[in-house]
């Protein structure tokens, strides 16, 4: 079978990636990635690497295709992860914090995080909202509503 991104390492690479292993100061999953490259390197396949590092297939394919493409660093280094978009902008946020210290409604003498979401909505600040979410947003805004 042919594998498509063959790893053939130099001779330095090699010793850095022994190296990296045997230093036991590294992530578990960057040594896990130094072993796939040195096994690949060796002309073990997949199923070999599979049941010596009980790991993914796409684990090592992602790896050697890193490898090939990028080099070494990226290959074994963790990825940036952007996370999760914002949910408002600063000016939604700026309408919640509003809202939250504008007088209550009428017949209460404060505002709870359900009545906020319910505002919102009907205010067209935000399209959906839950008391949840208008919580974490003024936690963050260091605005406290007792």
């Amino acid at each position: 079978m042919r594998i498509k991104n063959r790893v053939k390492l130099k001779s330095k690479e090699r010793k850095i990636l022994r190296v990296l292993i045997s230093q036991g100061e590294h992530k578990a999953r960057k040594i896990t990635r130094c072993r796939i490259l040195l096994m690949s390197d060796a002309g073990k396949g997949d199923t070999e690497i599979i049941n010596a590092l009980s790991i993914a297939r796409n684990t090592i394919r992602e790896v050697r295709k890193r490898y090939t493409q990028e080099g070494l660093d990226t290959a074994i280094n963790e990825q940036a992860r952007p996370g999760a978009p914002e949910k408002f902008n600063g000016n939604q946020r700026a309408k919640i914090t509003a809202v939250a210290c504008s007088q209550a409604p009428e017949g209460r003498q404060r505002w709870t995080l359900r009545l906020l979401a319910d505002r919102l909505v009907e205010l067209n600040v935000v399209d959906d909202i839950s008391y949840k979410t208008v919580e974490r947003t003024l936690k963050k805004m260091k605005l406290n509503l007792t």
